[in-house]
Parts: structure tokens; C-alpha cells; sequence
């Protein structure tokens, strides 16, 4: 059971509003057109590797938070230049969980203005203050949050991509997808696998009471990559059905759905709303815990970090995506590249 707990979690951590709504995939996969499935497949494998190798860390040096994992990452050379490399990444590494943090509200915000012409900050008011009340229940509210939810989206993100596979012909695939990418998907793969990594690292380390055996560790990464792969294609498969500029849509996803089925839009609304709200208390949670050293500051930051989040929610959720995921994708290929080959 517990392994399906810390599963649970893993995916409910990376399909956040990025990936439901569709920006992520045209961004990292569809834009580069049939050689896009290659970047999924190579960055769930590189997914389920960091997953692996971080689990065997955290339970091997019992890590209790991201400053420890750093200092088994990065080894001691001399003093002055261990601590600035330390302080540096350490630093980098949560600012981007924060800032996806505030792309989860902005996203949730975009969805209610998009679908029902409400007030962008409203809906990311709602968000900010349901992640408060979670929270402040620290990690076991957001397992038993993901819990509840994941196995849901799963299902639910499965069942509309089956619909939306019966009027496809898988075997014409390269007459539907147009390549506007002329770079690497291979590139790309690795880069969405980076920045993924980022945000899982902290949230791996939240959950290593969950972890007992190295055979738990291994099926933990099997069954993590097999539903990345598959919900992957699934919206991967979905943006073909895009008959506008897709550039022009915060939520390509959500444009298709509304579009496939009559009632199946709102059905997907809540499916996008879910993966929402997982990311951000995932992220929001294991921020609090890489930055706080008492309950009383825990609460403090917590309260600041959501009232922050609905004020930069403003800026836009696909602007943020489009601009500051890609940067974090090659700034966390570093720390891929010393998990894979050193541990």
C-alpha cells in the first residue's frame, strides 16, 4: 500500500496545470510532431531513473531534507567552494519550486477565466487558500489528498483519451502531426525530465518514511514511468485535434475536450482543477519544509508564500511556462547527469 501512496504523490506532483492543460506537452513534445513521442518515452525513462536513484540516497543516508541530499550530491572539496556551490543550488532549486507553485495558481486562475470569464484572481484565491488549510497538516495531508484525487485523474485523463483514440488512426499518425520545432526532441525529453526532477527531489524526500525496501524503491519506479508514458500519449493525442493556433490557448486540453464530447467539459475541468491542486500543495509542502526550522515559521511563510502567489498569478500562466521552465530544464541537467552516474 505504501508504495502506491508515494506513486501516488510522484504523479500527482508532475501533472500539475502544465501538463492537464495541454502547455507542457506542446511545448516540451508536440511542437517537434511524431518525433515528440521519442522525447516522452526518453524523458519518463530519465523520470524513472532519478526517481529510482534518489529513493536508494534518501533511504541508503536516511536524508531528512534537500540540504542533506546536497551534501551527499556534492562533495566536499574546500571549504569557501563547497558552501557557495551548496548555498547557490540550494537556492536555485527553491526559488523554481516556489515559482511553479505560483504557475499552479496562476493556472487555476487561467481556468476559470478561460471557461467561465471569472476574474482570474478570484480562482487563484480559492487555490491559495485551500493549499493554507493542507499545509498546515504538513505531509499527511498531502498524501491522503493524493490519495483521493490521483487515482481519479488517472482514470478519468485514461477514459478521454481512449474517446479520443477511437476517431484517431494511430497508424497515420504523421498526417496529423505538423513539426514546428525543427530542434531535438531528444533535447527536449531530457530537458522536461530535468525540471520535472527538480520539483520531485524535495517531494521524494518528504516521503522517505513511505520507503522500506530497495524491491518497494523498484516498483515505485516501474509503475511511476508506465503511467507517465501513458497519460502522456494521452495528451499528447488530444492536441491533434487543436483546430485553431494553438499558440493562442493558455489550456489546449481543455479547448479540445469542451470540443470532442458535450458534457465531457467540465468533466475534464475538474481533472485539470485536480491536478492542479496536488502539484501545488506537493510543491507548496516541500518548500515550507526546505526553508523552515519551526512550526511558528512554517505558518508564517506558509501565509506569505499564498498571498505572494495570487498577486504573481497576474502575470499569466502560459507566459510562465513558456519563459522560465525551459531555463530550469538546463539548469537542472547537472544534478540528472550526478544522480544517474554516480549513484
Amino acid at each position: 500500500m505504501n508504495i502506491l501512496k508515494v506513486v501516488f504523490v510522484i504523479i500527482g506532483t508532475l501533472i500539475g496545470a502544465g501538463f492537464a492543460s495541454g502547455q507542457e506537452m506542446y511545448l516540451f513534445f508536440f511542437s517537434y510532431g511524431l518525433k515528440g513521442l521519442f522525447g516522452i518515452l526518453i524523458s519518463s525513462i530519465a523520470i524513472g531513473v532519478v526517481i529510482y536513484k534518489t529513493l536508494i540516497i534518501i533511504k541508503k543516508y536516511e536524508t531528512r531534507n534537500y540540504k542533506n541530499f546536497l551534501d551527499i550530491l556534492i562533495k566536499k572539496k574546500s571549504k569557501n567552494e563547497y558552501f557557495n556551490i551548496k548555498s547557490i543550488i540550494n537556492l536555485v532549486i527553491n526559488i523554481f519550486i516556489l515559482i511553479t507553485f505560483f504557475i499552479m495558481i496562476a493556472g487555476f486562475g487561467a481556468y476559470f477565466e478561460q471557461e467561465f470569464g471569472i476574474n482570474s484572481m478570484l480562482g487563484s484565491s480559492i487555490l491559495a487558500i485551500l493549499c493554507f488549510i493542507i499545509f498546515i497538516t504538513s505531509t499527511k495531508g498531502v498524501i491522503k489528498v493524493n490519495e483521493f484525487i490521483i487515482p481519479i485523474l488517472i482514470t478519468s485523463m485514461i477514459i478521454i483519451g481512449i474517446i479520443n483514440i477511437k476517431d484517431i488512426n494511430i497508424y497515420k499518425l504523421d498526417h496529423y502531426l505538423v513539426q514546428i520545432n525543427n530542434g531535438s526532441s531528444l533535447i527536449s525529453g531530457l530537458l522536461y525530465a530535468s525540471y520535472n526532477s527538480i520539483l520531485l527531489i524535495p517531494v521524494l524526500i518528504t516521503l522517505k518514511d513511505f520507503i522500506k525496501t530497495r524491491k518497494q524503491i523498484a516498483w515505485i519506479s516501474i509503475i511511476s514511468v508506465i503511467i507517465i508514458i501513458i497519460l502522456s500519449i494521452m495528451v499528447f493525442l488530444l492536441l491533434i485535434r487543436v483546430d485553431v493556433d494553438i499558440t493562442k490557448l493558455e489550456m489546449p486540453a481543455v479547448y479540445v475536450v469542451s470540443n470532442m464530447v458535450k458534457g465531457l467539459r467540465a468533466f475534464y475541468g475538474m481533472i485539470i482543477l485536480g491536478s492542479i491542486f496536488t502539484t501545488a500543495i506537493s510543491l507548496g509542502t516541500s518548500f515550507l519544509q526546505n526553508v523552515t526550522r519551526n512550526k511558528k515559521s512554517y505558518t508564517q511563510i506558509a501565509v506569505i508564500m499564498c498571498i505572494i502567489s495570487v498577486i504573481v498569478s497576474k502575470v499569466g500562466f502560459s507566459n510562465l511556462i513558456n519563459l522560465l521552465y525551459p531555463i530550469f530544464g538546463y539548469l537542472g541537467l547537472l544534478q540528472i547527469i550526478k544522480i544517474i552516474v554516480l549513484f
